[in-house]
């Protein structure tokens, strides 16, 4: 009976849920913000059938926000920020399971997906390994919106903070809209503390220099971790690739989770009411106590050779530079192509202008276009009016091309790869591309 009032208690006369209530259950629960979007948003029409493989009767998604301690991810003691970031990942599940939990004893049924890991790694190199991307869910719910370091903003917590998203099977009365106004402030704070240069003033992102420090100890640097063990002819040759920091480093991300390298943009973003105040009252105090130390800090910073995000590095003079290979390696033409502008190194390719067409046959049979000019690369289905180079090879031995596990010299002199064009294009592709 006290259960069917409740259920009572939480529809209107039309049978909807109610916003209110429902945003009054998240917050009882332990969520510091929520908000609500309906599922036919067109804003989030890309990843619509990606959340529906996960839960197709989804009506309704409900976007979670958990506040971290900010200070503690502005110490320059990155494994105190870490532990911090695990344990309000965990925390931010256990509240989304709740609330999920008290909805399906009101008749609501539904899926809570991950805050971050784990993900669909059966997928990885091939395509995409999440399905549900919280932060446009977000910025849709007007829980905040994206800074230029691409981290969600909130208008009162700034952007120290961690989202999740709840799908349900219910409509409601009301759903949220996106904010009329970015809460960042485009101070330049992050671009200053990332050791990478992964964020512009301008507003362009390097995927590939971010990933590649930050997430060093994730899946991409993992791999080549584990590919350096395998290599190596034994102890000594094996502690000559790899510090026994490094290793120690790694046996810790193993045993209690994965760590952020930096996460520095996030670390000094002075955005959000509750700490803007700090700001302005002393941005040169707060330069000095939270910018630089982080700047000041000596550590390794990986990076991939002669690129941008080496160049950045200099600007540091107490970080090492540690040279890696490419973080990512496709499993699929799909992935070669997808992953494509995440690895293109800018820098090589800076005034080279070049028309590549693909014609990939066998297993994966397609035609594609990839287009330089001037430090950008542009990727189309199709074939290429006027290339360049036009390269005719077997999908399943181009992946091992591109994955060093052959060269190129044999598919050529066996006819299973063809170039029509000037071939030397193809080494300089691998050059731009870092294969």
């Amino acid at each position: 009976m006290e259960t069917l009032m409740k259920a009572n208690s939480m529809r209107t006369e039309e049978g909807l849920l109610s916003t209110e209530a429902l945003r009054a259950l998240c917050l009882e629960e332990g969520a510091d913000d929520a908000g609500l979007v309906e599922i036919h948003r067109g804003a989030l029409a890309g990843q619509k059938q990606d959340i529906l493989s996960v839960y197709p009767r989804t009506q309704t998604l409900i976007s979670l926000v958990q506040v971290m301690n900010r200070e503690t991810l502005q110490s320059p003691a990155r494994y105190a920020a870490n532990e911090e970031f695990h344990h309000t990942i965990h925390g931010l599940t256990d509240t989304a399971r709740r609330i999920l939990k008290r909805l399906n004893a009101l008749g609501v049924r539904g899926v809570v997906p991950t805050v971050g890991f784990p993900m669909d790694m059966d997928r990885f190199g091939k395509a995409q390994i999440w399905d549900v991307s919280h932060k446009p869910i977000a910025e849709q719910a007007g829980l905040g919106r994206m800074g230029i370091h691409r981290n969600v903003i909130h208008p009162k917590f700034g952007n120290f903070i961690l989202l999740e998203t709840i799908l349900i099977d219910t409509q409601v009365d009301e759903t949220g809209k996106p904010l009329d106004y970015n809460p960042c402030l485009t101070c330049n704070l992050c671009v200053a503390a990332c050791p990478v240069g992964a964020v512009s003033k301008t507003g362009e992102f390097d995927y590939a220099a971010c990933m590649t420090h930050n997430y060093r100890e994730f899946m991409g640097g993992f791999q080549e971790w584990t590919e350096e063990v395998v290599g190596s002819k034994n102890i000594a040759d094996y502690r000559s690739r790899v510090r026994d920091t490094e290793t120690a480093s790694m046996w810790q991300s193993l045993s209690f989770g994965a760590n952020y390298k930096a996460a520095y943009c996030m670390a000094v973003c002075p955005a959000g009411e509750d700490i803007l105040p700090l700001y302005h009252h002393d941005k040169k105090q707060y330069v000095d106590d939270i910018v630089r130390p982080l700047v000041d800090k000596s550590e390794p910073v990986y990076v991939r050779k002669d690129t941008y995000a080496e160049k950045a590095v200099r600007r540091f003079p107490n970080k090492e530079i540690r040279h890696v290979r490419n973080p990512t390696r496709p499993g699929s033409i799909d992935g070669f192509l997808s992953g494509l502008g995440l690895v293109f190194n800018s820098l090589k390719a800076k005034g080279e202008s070049a028309t590549l067409q693909f014609q990939f046959t066998g297993s994966d049979e397609r035609m594609a276009t990839i287009s330089i000019q001037n430090g950008r690369l542009e990727v189309h289905a199709g074939p290429a009016h006027n290339a360049d180079l036009k390269i005719t090879v077997d999908a399943e031995i181009w992946l091992k091309i591109v994955n060093e596990e052959i060269t190129p010299v044999f598919p050529v002199l066996t006819g299973k790869l063809k170039l029509k064009g000037n071939p030397l294009l193809l080494l300089k592709f691998k050059r731009w591309t870092q294969i």
